[in-house]
């Protein structure tokens, strides 16, 4: 280990470490090192101890270590593989793989906010995710699984009680299962003796019961060894996952606590005397759970909260080759996905990659040796991708007879009962309300079975295939009544649970979407389709109004964006076209909704996303329709060289309609400056420029003006406020005099002092077409400030501000 080594060379080298550590955060500061130092600081006397207790464990009486052996074997059996669904429309059974082999590491961070979300959680997640990936360099903590349970600089102390949240799908069983694997194989935490996992889910049908037979339930082998196993609370873990599965409120906070392992409680409370630490002094608990649950639970007892965030890119490259298993075909898949910006924003969950691979999948198979019809079926919005899965599920099941059409309408109003009462775990008694057969062939297609009788629960396999089978059911069933009560409501949640069931459902509206569906249960229903349009349509708010809440124009065009109407989306938004998200923030999905919505219009007034917080993710995503808007203003997007190719695209646009282009207060320098010009050059319908607060100065920015310059130049105003300019580029400037369209200039904020005072007056007297310059805060003298003013009174037609 490095620290031992760096002890064993001495106390020299001991102060060099710490040197360099704390100049690194001073230079560099980052919450993971700070930590890091934090727990040098903090812990450094038993550190080391603490680490050799980590890697060997604690010395355990010579029954305990036996016990012990054969408790981590049941483990590393129920651990080592991890289980792949069977896809829809294969015969082949659900695959394992090494857990080694498979397992792709998840963005882990901390996180404090469970507060009630007006967004659904996987929207609010997809969206804030492209954000930490811009922050990952910076001030991100990422924390690994193997720093859960070390020193938490911002609690001040080594937790007890951790919290890891992540929306449904995005990894947390996985990870648990990971967590659990690692241990029973001596390559984590081997502090813990023990280690005891449970699922909330399977939690949920035991009215009373102690933490003792809870154990026992779980682990029989244990029984004869309990006693003594639970002497030293300070080596044993408990995990609970799914807290949100849990069909008990769990109070954390509340007064009725236990110490008696074997006293007879309700699972909250054992689960609440256990964090709190009343129940078992000194042990160690892990919980997960969605974070919309968190929003009603009391997060205060932990000592460390967590997030999962997903995969980053690279992860979820990897999961695509690992689940095609060739090289091109894994590489085309992620290729479409990612140029698809309405399939990419969910990638980050590993249950969604698994679906849209499954897709494609069957799309490239049915379609391979015809490359260029494959495109033709490809899935091109969510609701798409959607349609093909479940019509893969249904056509294997066309094979051994007719679809129940009355089961899928069964499924879809349990489907909806769920997402309206925020139920992922359904009980036998919820699927005979809904008449809904477990047993049936068709039924494990969409829910999966967890649990031993008579303790079993059902789910879908993932919440999003949940809100599909609730909008889908309005189709195969359509009734006026019931379909207005459930749009209303859905549009109504305060908490976004109604997001995606709305866009599954608006998506269905497009009848080539429904058409992937008809082979296997007919005709969906076109009325159905007709009155949420009219919905849609009544739906938009007035864009033209004092204060919009963007957040709901955003929910409906994203609606729109499924149904793909584009004449729906013109007549609607009407005439006067100006979209104004400023100070906003925009997720990459967002600026993919608001791309369809700019190619349906095909003429945009105004689009201002002045800091919006596009970056390169969003720019590239909008990119495609930003040539139809008339004035552009991406102002304060931080957005750097390396996007201008994409804004050179976006101006040289055959039918770019671009007059007024904003870049202003971004990232911008010299490197921008002939892509740039290039881009002015080709462009013939710019006229108003503006690239101030960018860090223009350099040998580049003469090729920028030579172009600006040109005679041939139709830029009518230009602002180059405080873009770094020193007095040697005054007398560049001269050369404007050419253009004879400029009418505006705005050079204010520069250093151009005294020294460039003689060329910026020779431009103000000789510039035939110039009526309007600002030349303000740039180190003149008042005699020189006066001066300029003078000139007023020479060329009383142009306007001069300081």
């Amino acid at each position: 280990m490095l620290v031992e080594d760096i002890q064993a060379s001495g106390r020299d080298a001991v102060l060099g470490l710490w040197e360099s550590l704390f100049a690194l955060q001073n230079d560099h500061p980052h919450p993971n090192l700070l930590g890091v130092l934090d727990e040098l600081s903090q812990t450094g006397h038993c550190l080391e101890r603490n680490v050799m207790l980590d890697k060997c464990g604690p010395d355990l009486h010579p029954d305990l270590k036996a016990c012990r052996l054969q408790h981590r074997e049941d483990l590393l059996q129920k651990t080592q593989y991890l289980v792949e669904h069977r896809a829809p429309g294969l015969t082949t059974e659900s695959q394992s793989f090494s857990i080694t082999e498979r397992y792709l590491d998840l963005i882990v961070v901390s996180s404090q906010h469970f507060r009630s979300r007006p967004q659904h959680e996987l929207i609010v997640t997809g969206g804030i995710h492209e954000h930490y990936l811009q922050r990952a360099q910076s001030n991100l903590e990422r924390i690994s699984p193997n720093r859960l349970f070390r020193w938490c600089h911002r609690k001040r102390c080594v937790p007890q009680a951790v919290l890891v949240s992540g929306v449904p799908g995005v990894g947390k069983t996985t990870l648990m299962q990971k967590f659990v694997y690692d241990w029973a194989n001596g390559n984590l935490y081997q502090r813990f003796a023990f280690v005891f996992s449970f699922k909330f889910r399977d939690l949920s049908n035991k009215e009373e019961l102690s933490l003792a037979q809870m154990i026992v339930d779980e682990y029989p082998y244990l029984h004869s060894q309990l006693e003594r196993i639970l002497q030293n609370p300070k080596h044993l873990l408990f995990i609970f996952d799914g807290l949100d599965e849990s069909k008990d409120q769990i109070d954390l906070k509340q007064n009725q606590l236990c110490t008696n392992p074997r006293s007879m409680q309700t699972v909250s409370a054992i689960v609440s005397s256990l964090v709190r630490q009343s129940l078992l002094p000194g042990c160690s608990v892990l919980i997960t759970s969605r974070p919309t649950r968190l929003a009603t639970v009391e997060t205060s007892v932990f000592n460390r909260i967590s997030e999962i965030m997903g995969f980053f890119p690279k992860e979820r490259e990897k999961y695509f080759l690992h689940f095609f298993r060739d090289y091109t075909m894994g590489e085309k898949a992620f290729h479409y996905v990612r140029e698809n910006g309405m399939l990419y924003t969910f990638c980050y969950i590993p249950s969604y990659c698994w679906i849209i691979c499954t897709v494609l999948s069957m799309c490239f198979r049915a379609q391979r040796a015809n490359s260029a019809q494959t495109v033709e079926f490809l899935p091109k919005t969510v609701t798409q991708l959607y349609a093909s899965f479940i019509s893969n599920i249904l056509a294997n099941h066309c094979q051994a007879g007719t679809i129940d059409k009355n089961f899928l309408i069964s499924i879809g109003r349990m489907a909806e009962y769920g997402v309206n009462s925020r139920i992922l775990s359904f009980t036998k008694e919820d699927l005979d309300g809904f008449s809904v057969d477990a047993s049936s062939h068709l039924a494990t297609s969409f829910v999966m079975e967890s649990g031993q009788p008579p303790h079993v629960s059902y789910s879908f396999l993932h919440l999003t295939i949940q809100e599909f089978m609730a909008a889908l059911g309005y189709y195969l069933d359509y009734s006026p009544e019931g379909l207005q009560k459930a749009l209303e409501e859905a549009k109504s949640t305060e908490d976004g649970r109604g997001e995606i069931f709305l866009r599954f459902i608006s998506g269905l509206s497009d009848s080539s979407t429904r058409s992937l569906l008809k082979p296997y249960v007919g005709d969906l229903s076109a009325p159905a389709a007709k009155h949420v349009i009219s919905f849609l349509q009544k739906s938009i708010p007035n864009l033209n109004s004092q204060n919009p809440d963007n957040r709901k124009v955003l929910n409906v065009f994203a609606c729109l964006t499924e149904s793909r109407n584009k004449v729906l989306v013109s007549s609607s938004i009407g005439l006067n076209r100006q979209l104004d998200f400023r100070d906003f923030y925009l997720a990459p999905l967002d600026c993919t909704v608001l791309a369809f919505i700019l190619e349906s219009c095909r003429e945009t007034e105004l689009l201002d996303l002045g800091a919006c917080f596009i970056q390169t993710e969003g720019l590239e995503r909008i990119s495609a329709a930003l040539h139809t808007v008339t004035d552009v203003r991406l102002t304060n997007n931080n957005l750097r060289d390396e996007d201008v190719p994409c804004l050179y695209s976006i101006l040289t646009h055959l039918q770019c309609r671009i007059q007024k282009f904003s870049l202003r207060n971004n990232g911008l320098t010299e490197t921008s400056c002939l892509p740039m010009a290039l881009a002015v050059s080709e462009n013939t319908s710019l006229r108003d420029l503006d690239l101030s607060k960018n860090k223009l100065a350099g040998d580049d920015f003469y090729q920028l003006l030579e172009v600006l310059s040109a005679p041939t130049c139709r830029i009518e105003r230009l602002a180059l406020q405080e873009a770094k300019l020193t007095p040697e580029y005054t007398e560049s400037f001269l050369s404007l005099t050419n253009n004879p369209n400029l009418v505006s200039l705005n050079i204010s904020s520069n250093f151009f002092g005294n020294a460039g005072y003689p060329h910026i007056q020779k431009l103000i007297l000789e510039h035939p077409s110039l009526r309007e310059i600002k030349v303000g805060m740039n180190d003149f003298s008042e005699e020189t400030e006066r001066n300029l003013l003078q000139l007023q009174r020479r060329r009383p037609e142009v306007a001069i501000h300081l």
